[in-house]
């Protein structure tokens, strides 16, 4: 492991987040989507954005495939990348906030230590977990990247809800049915939210 500096002094910015909010004219926050592989986190986290988008606001989502074809590409698919995957994610959506965007990252984010973890890098209120709960038979025969068919085949070793556990969240902001919600449903459900915590303004 590579010894942490300790000649890094943390600088403070002159432009604070409360300064970026204004200018965005709606508060930062990290909205986290979680759940199966299939269970729809990056099609609904894409979809909030457009719909944020048209709304006008700032966004930028972090998506599980993306952010590996860089910022994790050094990593797999163990437990120990996992963790490592989440605190990366964790960090550059606390970035992001700071920056005054609303962030969603759509992540497996299997386990609740990695959740709690990432929610502990900001202030209370400031992250937002989204359960998009499906159940495994319905995310398997939506199996639309095919993943599945090659886990049960045992060419993904250490996949999700095959031979890697997922923990579902306990106590998130939201749960989204997303096998008995359509699309529109759902964003509904997620601006409702948004609105009912004044993250974006009415109108």
């Amino acid at each position: 492991m590579t010894q942490k500096s300790t000649d890094t002094v943390w600088h403070n910015a002159t432009i604070t987040r409360s300064d970026r909010e204004k200018l965005h004219k709606h508060k930062s926050v990290i909205l986290w989507f979680t759940g199966l592989s299939g269970s729809g986190k990056s099609t609904l986290a894409h979809a909030v954005e457009d719909y944020l988008h048209r709304y006008g606001c700032s966004t930028f989502v972090l998506d599980g495939d993306n952010v590996r074809h860089g910022l994790c590409s050094d990593l797999g698919f163990s437990d120990e990348d996992r963790v490592e995957n989440i605190r990366r994610i964790g960090e550059m959506a606390k970035l992001m906030i700071e920056a005054g965007v609303i962030t969603l990252t759509a992540f497996i984010s299997p386990f609740r230590a990695d959740r709690s973890s990432a929610r502990k890098l900001v202030p209370h209120g400031d992250f937002i977990e989204i359960y998009c709960q499906c159940p495994l038979e319905t995310c398997e025969q939506r199996d639309v990247k095919g993943l599945y068919k090659k886990a049960r085949a045992g060419k993904i070793p250490f996949f999700t809800g095959i031979d890697s556990p997922y923990e579902e969240p306990e106590k998130p902001e939201l749960i989204v049915n997303t096998h008995a919600l359509s699309l529109d449903e759902s964003v509904q459900a997620v601006m409702k939210l948004l609105l009912q915590r004044s993250i974006v303004r009415p109108g």
